[in-house]
């Protein structure tokens, strides 16, 4: 039990780090909007979104790098994913996502994950140019991460990533790190029993800079021209801390059924709750689906106090491909649906390869 008590105060300590009005137990709605790097708290991975990622204290593999990173210490050898999400269909808006997590040594994992959004692209305007026509411009997302989790025992499993977002338009960019940390135990007599938690996008405000801020104005009665830069405000990360529960039902002929709890306290927006249930047979066919449910989720979306896009129902299927008689080795194709309070939803497509 040293190795709990040890991992656990790096997490204590992690949350000391947060900003003095950071509250984990108590999602602020009145802060809604203040946070930045907002695309942190998108899922991009297709399994766990099929739940509503509520196996944060299960997840395992690719999969963990966002929900749990302490769950990427599962691999067995090296794990693949390619992810593409519709993200809020409709509006033009895509995310891939590339995950990778190998084996190190004989407890230890290694994990590298590449996120990037595409808005497509946005016409050019300005005071002089109000109706555009000079031109479009391409916003960038992109996050890199880099991660390290161990087993520290047959119970005990726990993680640390470390992630550098990018976002920048055509003369404006910004730059900042959060770091991820997450504990999984598992217990039971057929380790049927798994619980989690994860703190994740803490670190230093992050601040916008470039020559887009920047404007040349002619003050009347000078003949020069004068450049006036406006300032740009630093602001937090969107920090959030999850708490998970599973267990698994254990069934004749390779049957499971998986139930899994969830509830996360985000500091910027309401706190959630998610409810989720697997099926799987075999680990060849899986279904999942769950229910994400947050205060004032009912009212009209145009109502102020709706915050968050993605809550309500979410459902998923996986088909996993034997490569070899080996256990564990497959090539996997998923499919999730995430419903959201406006548009048409979110639809996540990727490919697992486990080797």
């Amino acid at each position: 039990m040293k190795y709990f008590y040890r991992y656990l105060t790096i997490v204590l300590i992690a949350m000391m780090l947060l900003p003095a009005d950071f509250s984990l137990f108590a999602g602020n709605k009145d802060r809604s909007g203040q946070a930045g790097a907002s695309e942190l708290l998108i899922n991009p991975y297709v399994r766990s979104s099929g739940w509503g990622s509520v196996n944060m204290a299960r997840v395992r593999g690719v999969e963990a790098l966002w929900g749990n990173i302490a769950g990427a210490a599962f691999t067995q050898g090296t794990n693949v994913e390619l992810v593409w999400t519709d993200w809020l269909r409709g509006t033009g808006t895509s995310v891939i996502a590339l995950g990778f997590t190998q084996k190190i040594g004989e407890s230890g994992a290694l994990g590298i994950q590449v996120m990037s959004m595409n808005f497509g692209e946005v016409e050019i305007t300005t005071t002089q140019s109000p109706d555009g026509g000079i031109g479009m411009y391409s916003p960038n997302l992109l996050n890199f991460q880099l991660s390290y989790s161990k087993a520290f025992s047959n119970r005990i499993y726990g993680g640390l990533a470390v992630k550098l977002i990018s976002e920048s338009i055509a003369d404006v960019s910004g730059i900042g790190i959060a770091i991820d940390a997450g504990i999984q135990y598992v217990t039971g007599e057929r380790e049927q029993v798994a619980f989690g938690i994860s703190l994740k996008n803490v670190g230093p405000k992050m601040k916008f800079s470039g020559d887009g801020l920047s404007l040349k104005s002619l003050i009347p009665g000078q003949e020069s021209l004068f450049t006036t830069e406006q300032r740009s405000m630093p602001f937090e990360m969107p920090a959030q801390l999850n708490i998970g529960f599973s267990y698994d039902f254990l069934m004749p002929a390779e049957n499971r059924i998986t139930l899994a709890a969830m509830f996360v306290s985000n500091s910027f927006s309401k706190d959630q709750f998610t409810l989720g249930l697997e099926y799987s047979f075999r680990d060849i066919l899986q279904l999942r689906s769950g229910y994400t449910y947050e205060n004032g989720m009912w009212t009209d979306y145009t109502d102020p106090n709706n915050t968050n896009v993605s809550k309500g129902l979410s459902a998923g299927i996986s088909l996993a491909l034997p490569l070899s008689k080996e256990k564990g080795t497959y090539i996997s194709i998923d499919y999730a649906f995430r419903q959201t309070i406006n548009f048409n939803n979110n639809h996540t497509i990727g490919i697992i390869l486990n080797l």
